[in-house]
């Protein structure tokens, strides 16, 4: 009993700590439009949280998060068009964006409907301080990750069209191509009868262990330096985004538990431990 009113104290803590320093970060760029995204990015996550709890289901969790980076995005960009009028960089930012977080969101979303259920969320539902946690952390991951982008079309000279920013379009459609190119191949190979039960290794899988998440990487990486030029002073705190993702897709929710679950399912494989040893993780 004290061990998990423990446990519960610190998966709250830990949200109150993940709030506040995604907050504090808000307040750095001076924008209170920046601030308010944060609150409402949070708010979103933590309503949700009450029917997903009271169902016991995790079904809405992935394109939850879609819907609050478009949430964000489009309120980031309504009130620049209100305050400066139309402006192409912001439109063609808030346009990536919203373009990827639909395509991931409704991928997600439809393979956890055929799937049924996300494995993770097994020990993680029962317990409403780790499930509050989760839903949190998402919250952290939609806004750490948007904060650039918020902060750059709110500022006083929206996106700025300059080499930086095509550079940084090139990354995006580069790791957009190989996200959706990487979770195509994925679902072929999991819809051929022949592959039950194993993993997968050919197509892009052959070069990276996961280049799904190589691309996620590279797009928020592109997406950071087109918001480059129009950020200052504190500002430049924002563009956290693709050390977060890194961290959170490598070391918090991603690779590392996939491979765990890998290792146990596999591990034993000869040809599943030359694939581990030949093939990086994401690049090198």
């Amino acid at each position: 009993m004290k061990n998990r009113i423990k446990d519960s104290f610190l998966y709250l803590l830990f949200s109150l700590i993940a709030f506040s320093v995604t907050f504090l970060i808000s307040l750095m760029t001076k924008i209170d439009l920046v601030s308010y995204a944060v609150v409402i990015s949070f708010l979103l996550q933590w309503t949700l949280f009450i029917p997903a709890y009271f169902f016991q289901t995790e079904k809405f969790y992935d394109i939850s998060g879609s819907l609050n980076y478009i949430l964000i995005i489009i309120y980031a960009y309504y009130n620049s068009y209100v305050k400066e009028g139309f402006h192409i960089g912001n439109l063609i930012l808030s346009f990536l964006i919203i373009i990827w977080a639909v395509r991931l969101g409704t991928f997600l979303f439809f393979r956890i409907q055929k799937d049924g259920e996300d494995k993770r969320f097994r020990s993680i539902k029962p317990s409403p301080s780790k499930f509050f946690m989760t839903w949190t952390l998402q919250g952290t991951w939609v806004c750490l990750c948007s904060l650039c982008a918020v902060t750059a079309i709110s500022s006083n000279n929206g996106i700025i069209i300059n080499p930086l920013f095509y550079l940084g379009l090139f990354l995006f459609v580069l790791g957009f191509s190989i996200e959706v190119i990487a979770d195509i191949q994925k679902s072929k190979f999991r819809k051929n009868i022949k592959n039950k039960n194993n993993f997968i290794n050919s197509g892009l899988w052959a070069y990276s262990r996961h280049p799904n998440y190589l691309g996620e990487i590279c797009l928020w990486t592109g997406i950071s330096l087109i918001c480059l030029s129009s950020l200052s002073d504190f500002q430049f705190v924002t563009l956290i985004s693709p050390i977060f993702t890194y961290i959170l897709l490598v070391h918090i929710s991603g690779i590392r538990l996939l491979e765990e679950q890998a290792k146990k399912k596999w591990g034993h494989d000869r040809i599943y431990q030359e694939y581990i040893k030949n093939t990086p993780r994401l690049l090198f």
